[in-house]
């Protein structure tokens, strides 16, 4: 093959990967994929888990007993009452995820992305097992608190992405990662919705022996991604969400693309949080049917993700491909809002699946932008402000929905979650758009700042990551 613009038939040069070990990228798509379809397993059976720690597992039988009879009324009531649980459990992760992504972020930056990878993945599979065995719902936080301490496996995969691809390709690149979470989120609910109607823990114990794969596969397989030169001193002053969002608040463009980042995913919220809820309680829908929408939505982000934004970007750049994002996002969530008829959901979802080209637009436009050494410092800091928004977001969400569906509602809306998702993504094109009018052209990415560099006798010890697979 000829020069650096050759490439693979999918379109992402991997001379550059090759550098850091034979097929590293597709490595590290493999483990975004197994580690997002451990995640997506216990969607569809988390509502009636919880409805189970709250009511006891009798009452909610006979409550799907009345359901199949034809009086779904019970039911429906419990999955409400569930819900403001389900928004608590997902601030503690979303907290505790805010105070450690900065560390994480820094910690790669410094000993690479692979250890980071690694812990996280193993207490994953650790989460998952309490959360499957919890007899108790304060067990559930305790599995969320120990997942929001692990939670690096987006930002560091994103952080890795980064060191593997050239510029110019990350747009392509950070789309695959998402069609890696799309194909998790294909097999992941099918899978969950399947195992719920058997018991609501099963899930979560798949989850778990996923998640054991996916350790087992990176530490026998994945290769390490930041070289040595570009390891970067840790300092405790920017390991953290307020010394980070300091850092590059000095940058105001990428200040104002986080603003908007956490914005979106504050609105974007309303899918994780209450789309079970909220297709249960307007649908009747069973768990399995709620994993066959969800998977349907995993196939639309993975096409999306994996054959489009590439295309996308090269014709309309990143700039038009982001605003197009946002915009469809303020659409699809009005859209949800006022269906009343299940099969609705199935119209919107393709057309909501082109949101899909705006995150890795923007994360092109970003890290084309910050030097090699602190890639894992935005991916942390972007981290943070997405867990700030995670504190708040569920919360937001799951309360509204539960305001407007319980038995005592003033207005019965089931819609209203995603209203409010659809007015907050419309306020968050506003720091959007300041940012991409203040972004600087470039023609390379910058070169590391003097001095952060670790000292050689600190880094003496080889690298104990596997360069070859």
């Amino acid at each position: 093959m000829a020069g650096p613009a050759s490439s693979s038939s999918s379109g992402i040069n991997h001379a550059r990967a090759s550098k850091y070990g034979k097929n590293a990228f597709f490595f590290i798509i493999v483990t975004v994929f197994i580690d997002m379809m451990a995640f997506a397993v216990i969607m569809p059976s988390l509502p009636y888990l919880i409805a189970e720690l709250l009511h006891g597992r009798d009452a909610v039988l006979a409550a799907k007993a009345a359901d199949v009879a034809g009086d779904a009324t019970i039911l429906k009531n419990m999955i409400a009452d569930a819900t403001p649980w389900g928004g608590y459990i997902t601030m503690v992760y979303a907290i505790i995820n805010f105070l450690v992504q900065p560390v994480l972020g820094n910690l790669s930056d410094r000993f690479g992305r692979r250890p980071v990878l690694l812990v996280s993945l193993a207490m994953l599979a650790v989460d998952f097992v309490i959360m499957g065995a919890a007899h108790s719902i304060w067990l559930l936080f305790l599995g969320r608190f120990l997942s929001g301490i692990s939670a690096a496996t987006h930002s560091t995969a994103a952080a890795y992405i980064a060191d593997t691809t050239e510029p110019q390709q990350r747009g392509q690149a950070f789309g695959m990662l998402g069609a890696a979470f799309g194909l998790g989120f294909i097999l992941g609910p099918a899978i969950g919705g399947y195992l719920g109607q058997f018991d609501p823990r099963f899930p979560f114990f798949a989850s778990a022996a996923l998640a054991a794969v996916n350790f087992l596969y990176g530490a026998f397989v994945l290769p390490e991604s930041l070289d040595k030169e570009h390891r970067r001193k840790f300092d405790w002053k920017r390991a953290n969400a307020f010394g980070a969002f300091k850092h590059f608040s000095k940058v105001p463009y990428l200040a104002w693309f986080m603003l908007a980042l956490g914005l979106f995913n504050f609105s974007h919220w309303v899918y994780p949080a209450t789309f079970n809820y909220y297709a249960a309680v307007n649908f009747n829908w069973s768990p399995d049917m709620i994993g066959v929408a969800l998977a349907v939505v995993g196939v639309g982000s993975a096409v999306v993700q994996g054959a489009f934004i590439g295309p996308v970007i090269k014709k309309y750049g990143p700039t038009k491909t982001v605003i197009f994002g946002f915009l469809v996002c303020i659409g699809t969530f009005a859209a949800y809002a006022f269906i009343r008829d299940g099969w609705m959901v199935f119209i919107i979802i393709p057309i909501g699946a082109l949101a899909g080209l705006l995150g890795p637009a923007l994360n092109q436009i970003m890290t084309s932008r910050a030097p090699k050494n602190a890639q894992g410092e935005l991916q942390g800091a972007i981290g943070s402000v997405q867990a700030l928004s995670n504190v708040f977001g569920p919360l937001a969400m799951t309360q509204t929905f539960f305001f407007f569906t319980h038995s005592g509602a003033p207005v019965y809306f089931p819609g209203a979650a995603f209203a409010l998702a659809s007015i907050v993504c419309a306020i968050s094109m506003i720091p959007l758009l300041r940012g991409l009018k203040t972004v600087p052209k470039i023609e390379e990415q910058p070169a590391d700042p003097p001095g952060e560099a670790v000292p050689p006798e600190a880094d003496a010890a080889p690298d104990a990551a596997p360069q070859t697979a």
